[in-house]
């Protein structure tokens, strides 16, 4: 509860600054990034993982540029990941993608938090989304590195702080 209390001391802070609106456009690269590296580890067709791959250079750029979008890597991920990332990382981009979307196109979402500010619900649910977030990247890092059993030390860690983490959709 603590450390949730200072972050979100940190989060006002911020806000004071103006620094928010870069905040939750970082928050939808934190997902994507989230998103496309559990696809690539259980969903992703051979040619997409060759795409990334690849030397870079105009031709390799551009064809990493025709990988999955995010809705096409969640379906294949419903089939082919484990249950647990999934159900997380669609219920994250079913409640967070149409107004991250807005951040990062400059839409009503940030023009409305610039002119108004930024109820304190609001910003404690996206603290909560982006610890949501961080745990679900540390799951993914223990997969890669082969360290499975540190699974339990991550999913402890989010137990320990239910109040800085989101609500089970």
């Amino acid at each position: 509860m603590l450390a949730c209390t200072r972050a979100l001391a940190c989060y006002k802070a911020s806000v004071e600054r103006r620094i928010s609106l870069s905040a939750l456009v970082v928050h939808r690269s934190q997902f994507e990034a989230l998103l496309r590296s559990v696809w690539l580890t259980y969903a992703a067709a051979e040619k997409d993982i060759e795409k990334l791959n690849a030397n870079l250079d105009l031709d390799s750029e551009q064809a990493a540029k025709n990988i999955l979008q995010a809705q096409d890597m969640l379906e294949a991920l419903s089939k082919s990941g484990p249950k647990e990332a999934y159900d997380a990382l669609a219920g994250f981009k079913d409640n967070s993608w149409k107004a991250l979307n807005s951040y990062v196109h400059a839409g009503i979402h940030p023009i409305r938090r610039h002119s108004e500010g930024y109820p304190m619900a609001l910003a404690h649910g996206t603290l909560c989304n982006a610890n949501g977030l961080g745990i679900l990247s540390g799951m993914q890092a223990v997969v890669l590195s082969g360290a499975q059993p540190l699974q339990s030390k991550i999913l402890d860690l989010a137990a320990r702080h239910p109040s800085c983490m989101p609500q089970a959709l």
